[in-house]
C-alpha cells in the first residue's frame, strides 16, 4: 500500500512539472539500464494525466529507452570483459546467458525484437548484442520497434479508454505482452522458413 500511494505521490508532481518530458525520457533511461522495474507504473497515470502531451510522452519513453539500449549496446561491446561478471550475475546467469549469446549469433534482430516486448530484463539483450558485436543498426531498428510497440501501445490504450486504461492495462498487461510474444516468435518462425 505505501508503495502504491509513494508511486501516485511521485507521479502527481512529475505530472506538474515543467520538466515532466525529460523526467519521462530519464526514467526510461534508468528503467532499461539499471533498473528492470516497468515504468507502466507512472507512465499510465501520467499520459491519463496529461492527455494533451500523450504521443509525445511515449515518444520520449521510447527515446530513452533507445539511448539507454545503445549504453547497454555500448558497455557490452567495449566492458564486457571487465563488468559481464557482475551484470550476469545481477540480471541472470552464465548459463542463460551463453544462451543468449549464441541466439545472438543466430537470429539477433528476431531475438532482440522478442526480448523488447517480453516481460525479462532488456538488459541481457543489450548486453549480449554489445558482447557478440552484432549490428548496432539492426539492434536499434529492434529496440525502436519493441519499445515503440509498448509505449505507443500504451498511449493508444489512453487514448481510446481514457481514465480507465490504468485498470484495463492491469488486468490484461500479461495477456497482451504474451500475445504480442507470440506474435513476434511467429513472424521470427516463418522469416526463418522463408530464408531457409
Amino acid at each position: 500500500m505505501a508503495v502504491g500511494k509513494t508511486v501516485k505521490h511521485r507521479t502527481k508532481k512529475l505530472v506538474e512539472s515543467e520538466h515532466m518530458l525529460k523526467g519521462i525520457t530519464l526514467a526510461s533511461f534508468m528503467e532499461s539500464t539499471i533498473v528492470p522495474i516497468p515504468l507502466e507504473a507512472v507512465l499510465v497515470p501520467l499520459m491519463q494525466a496529461r492527455r494533451d502531451q500523450l504521443w509525445l510522452i511515449a515518444l520520449m519513453a521510447t527515446v530513452g529507452c533507445v539511448l539507454g539500449a545503445v549504453f547497454g549496446y555500448a558497455l557490452g561491446y567495449y566492458l564486457f570483459d571487465l563488468v559481464g561478471d557482475w551484470v550476469i550475475e545481477a540480471f541472470s546467469n552464465a548459463e542463460q546467458f551463453d544462451q543468449v549469446k549464441q541466439k545472438m549469433n543466430a537470429e539477433g534482430f528476431w531475438f532482440v525484437m522478442t526480448l523488447g516486448i517480453a516481460p525479462v530484463p532488456f538488459q541481457i539483450a543489450m548486453l549480449a548484442a554489445g558482447a557478440t558485436k552484432y549490428s548496432l543498426v539492426m539492434f536499434l531498428i529492434a529496440t525502436v520497434i519493441a519499445r515503440s510497440l509498448r509505449y505507443f501501445g500504451l498511449a493508444l490504450v489512453v487514448y481510446y479508454t481514457g481514465n480507465k486504461a490504468e485498470q484495463l492495462i492491469k488486468r490484461y498487461k500479461m495477456k497482451a505482452i504474451l500475445a504480442m510474444t507470440v506474435i513476434v516468435l511467429l513472424l521470427w518462425w516463418l522469416s526463418s522458413v522463408l530464408s531457409g
